[in-house]
């Protein structure tokens, strides 16, 4: 939809899901997602999304701070140009979590 507010319906958002409303780059800077996530003892998140080296690389890097464990789906990631998404991916990711495409982390989990 055109103000991306509305959620895809194949992934079957259920009444009771907790959204978290992004209002920065980074999804815990200004957020209650850490307090969350820590309430429902959850340690590890699965990243994904738009765009690689600005939205997925801040929250990323957010999360690395918060001390959760990371797995970064990188073929359900994208950016602007080719070079942006591997850098991230090359140099920012593998020092703070998992790299595993989609087929990898389905077979593995």
């Amino acid at each position: 939809p055109a103000d991306w507010a509305e959620f895809d319906p194949r992934l079957n958002v259920q009444e009771n899901d907790y959204i978290v409303t992004k209002r920065q780059w980074g999804a815990f800077f200004g957020t209650d997602l850490d307090l969350q996530l820590r309430r429902r003892g959850i340690d590890t998140i699965v990243l994904c999304g738009i765009a690689t080296n600005i939205g997925v690389e801040s929250t990323a890097r957010e999360a690395f701070q918060y001390g959760y464990n990371q797995i970064f789906i990188t073929d359900a990631m994208a950016t602007f140009t080719k070079e942006e998404h591997e850098a991230t991916l090359s140099y920012i990711f593998p020092k703070i979590g998992k790299l595993r495409t989609t087929q990898q982390f389905l077979t593995e989990s």
